[in-house]
């Protein structure tokens, strides 16, 4: 059976889009079904004899989905009719076997896991999607770890920094969200069953061993309870999914500001008919960037409703477990979107070495005033050295000159620095700081995390 994609699915979601499509929605619901009965069978508490029969039945092919889709409407969920129609199925070669189907478990026990289980997949691919995008990173880190651009506060140069320095930022990041995604795989990916209502008495004295066993069929973790009513793991996924999109926005607002005109110290990777205009032929226009903003701008809502529906009624929810079903998979689907597109764009990013140092000469020495004032201020009171300095800034903004010769013409810079003292501060290669240092911290925590 196959579905037909929807057409925006391989720009924002690539192929995240098919790991919750309705046929994979459905065919982990019957993986949970099919786990069940070996798991009873295992235990004793069904036929041996009832597994193969439920089995052979528990494949998303033999669905009929339109009927499917219409029963969910007035039964209020998917699992009651997809149990229905499972029943049904088996019947038909062995009427005995039928009787077991779903013994002892209820529609959220199903559809529960069954999520767990499209999210178990999600999160192997965002991992590996985040290892690759962090690697690409790393590599941009120590190829410019030394090529000189200007920092940018509030938009406007601020002080010279390196590409590589920029990146490693980015890295930073990127390395807190997989620590993150470990932790909550770990205390999130658990099994989801408790019967009716979470005491698992249709099973009698034999819940718990069943749970066990049905874990360790699915390969998940037993929960020390059934979650029914506490959906705190599902809302903690949303919420360390939604901080991996902000960042990946952040990288994607970077690289889209660096792509400006104006700008144009980066560019994404060339490709055919990529980043073009219908009617400008001379567009460069981002692509993988739009895509991650775009998704930094969806998903913060979503989270949202996502904490919304974490209050939930007693033993089982009126509304808020429902919501969930489209919400978190469009979370998870935009998240790893998002994800796969900057890898992309990282792993093929061009850097425009010349732009980033014309750029820096933009304001013609202005850029390294921070390092002169610091440098007068050992002789004189700082107050009076930023006065000095601003006052060469403004004259060499207005007369179009450079800030060395403003200050040239300082009768109380050349007090205090010499023509070559001047010179070695206005270079913006002196005037780096810690950047190394703190690359090399990042990329060996980075590295011997992996």
């Amino acid at each position: 059976m196959s579905e037909t994609p929807r057409l925006l699915d391989p720009l924002f979601r690539g192929v995240f889009a098919d790991l919750f499509d309705d046929n994979r929605r459905v065919q982990r619901m019957l993986d949970f079904e099919a786990a069940l009965a070996r798991a009873e069978a295992r235990v004793g508490v069904i036929p041996l004899r009832a597994l193969a029969p439920i089995e052979a039945k528990c494949r998303v092919e033999l669905l009929d989905f339109r009927l499917l889709a219409h029963a969910a409407a007035a039964a209020g969920n998917l699992a009651i009719p997809l149990v229905q129609q499972l029943t049904a199925l088996v019947a038909r070669d062995d009427p005995h076997a039928a009787s077991y189907v779903h013994w002892g478990a209820t529609s959220q026990d199903v559809i529960d896991t069954g999520l767990i289980l499209q999210l178990r997949d999600a999160f192997a691919l965002i991992e590996s999607e985040l290892q690759r995008l962090g690697d690409a990173v790393a590599q941009l880190v120590e190829l410019h770890r030394n090529t000189l651009m200007a920092a940018r506060t509030l938009l406007q140069q601020a002080l010279p920094t390196t590409f590589g320095f920029k990146a490693c930022g980015w890295l930073d990041a990127l390395g807190r969200h997989r620590g993150r995604l470990r932790e909550v795989r770990r205390r999130s990916l658990v099994l989801q069953f408790g019967g009716a209502a979470g005491t698992l008495a249709a099973l009698g004295q034999k819940g718990l061993a069943v749970a066990d066993a049905l874990a360790d069929e699915l390969k998940l973790s037993v929960p020390d309870t059934p979650w029914h009513s506490e959906h705190d793991r599902f809302a903690e996924i949303a919420t360390v999914l939604g901080l991996l999109t902000a960042t990946l926005g952040k990288i994607a607002r970077d690289i889209s500001l660096l792509m400006q005109s104006e700008v144009s110290e980066v560019q994404e990777p060339l490709g055919p008919n990529r980043g073009g205009s219908s009617t400008m032929p001379q567009k460069r226009n981002p692509v993988g960037a739009v895509v991650a903003l775009a998704a930094a701008n969806r998903v913060p809502g979503l989270i949202s409703a996502m904490l919304a529906a974490t209050i939930l009624e007693h033993e089982r929810g009126v509304g808020g477990w429902h919501a969930e079903w489209e919400l978190l998979p469009e979370i998870v689907t935009l998240t790893g979107g998002s994800l796969l597109q900057m890898a992309e764009v990282i792993s093929g990013l061009r850097i425009d070495v010349d732009a980033m140092s014309k750029n820096l000469e933009e304001t013609r020495g202005q850029i390294m005033a921070e390092a002169v004032v610091m440098a007068l201020a050992e002789s004189i009171d700082r107050t009076a050295a930023q006065a000095i300095v601003r006052e060469a800034c403004a004259c060499a903004a207005a007369h179009r000159i450079n800030v060395r010769d403003a200050l040239l013409d300082d009768a109380r810079v050349k007090e205090v620095l010499t023509v070559t003292d001047l010179d070695h501060l206005l270079d913006p290669r002196n005037y780096l700081g810690s950047v190394n240092q703190i690359i090399d911290r990042v990329l060996t925590s980075w590295r011997s995390a992996k």
